[in-house]
């Protein structure tokens, strides 16, 4: 529960001022002296709940405007919505430690297979890119709902020297920025991230900290997955080379941008982190207000309260 308007709630003083002023009145209150010779056939007449519904009525009356002032503050309680359109771009590492063979086959061949299933089961109305990063950056698909597109571009990642990590987040972030302006962001509140996969930080280029800040500049959360094993090595030109997962660094950029790290050291842990990101991608928070049940509740109190006098107060017929 929020309240989007809690500088209104200052009126509920003017309510408390009210029941203060009626509990002195009554307490003020005094019978009216009375001369009769049989005082007992007076009371036998007189009204014995009185107090109780003249109280009934006062309580209903402050119930109603309390009702009225808390709906003026707007309240509002978090439901759980389904978000039919977003806009993801996928940046994956392809450095040639993507080549180690601790998650099987390759990283990068599980690496693949996991970003095919996500583009399959996202939402028809998401639209997903593709962004790639070696020693160099490359843009490999904007923005599309064209699956065929992005499966197709998947299918031909291969592994080069370098990790420009940083480099590749900075892109994704252009891209969505572009994006952004392409579909006029003043009047579209589509959702956007960036789901990051790499196995480290950057070697060239831009580091993932300095990279993060512009997410952060744009108000992009970053989801990590921080891929592979601690051990891991690779051949290359005939040398052995670590190829050890840096989860510490990867982490970071998802903390920084509001985002959700994860870590995956098995093609299937890849898989469900991916189902993670795609439901908690898949669901947005929408605050409904409570201003209209209020108002019909205090509706109902004052209608109780004009009832109620209109059938309790004495009549002379």
């Amino acid at each position: 529960m929020t309240l989007i308007a809690p500088s209104r709630l200052w009126l509920l003083l003017a309510v408390a001022g009210l029941v203060v002023a009626y509990a002195v009145a009554q307490r003020r209150r005094t019978a009216p002296a009375v001369r009769h010779p049989d005082l007992a056939l007076i009371d036998s007449f007189a009204p014995r709940f009185g107090g109780w519904r003249r109280h009934l009525t006062a309580l209903a009356l402050v119930l109603a405007l309390t009702a009225l002032v808390v709906g003026l503050a707007r309240p509002a309680h978090a439901v759980e919505v389904e978000r039919k359109e977003a806009v993801v771009v996928l940046a994956l590492d392809v450095s040639k430690s993507m080549t180690a063979t601790d998650v099987a086959p390759t990283r990068l061949a599980a690496a693949q297979k996991a970003a095919k299933e996500f583009v399959e089961s996202a939402p028809d109305g998401y639209r997903i890119g593709l962004v790639t990063f070696d020693a160099k950056t490359h843009t490999l698909a904007s923005p599309t709902t064209d699956r065929a597109e992005l499966l197709a571009a998947i299918d031909s990642l291969q592994a080069a020297n370098g990790t420009a990590a940083g480099d590749g987040l900075k892109t994704a972030v252009d891209v969505l920025e572009a994006d952004a302006t392409a579909k006029d962001a003043s009047a579209d509140d589509t959702y956007r991230a960036v789901i990051l996969l790499a196995d480290g930080d950057s070697s060239t280029g831009t580091t993932l900290d300095q990279a993060a800040d512009g997410a952060v500049e744009a108000k992009i959360p970053v989801f990590t997955i921080a891929y592979g094993t601690d051990d891991a090595t690779i051949v290359v030109d005939g040398k052995t080379m670590d190829a050890g997962a840096d989860p510490e660094a990867i982490a970071a950029v998802a903390d920084k941008t509001g985002g959700t790290d994860y870590s995956a050291s098995t093609s299937e842990e890849l898989s469900s982190v991916y189902d993670q990101i795609g439901t908690t991608i898949g669901t947005a928070v929408e605050h409904q207000e409570l201003t209209v049940p209020l108002s019909l509740l205090a509706a109902a109190l004052l209608s109780l309260a004009v009832i109620a006098t209109t059938a309790w107060t004495p009549r002379l017929t």
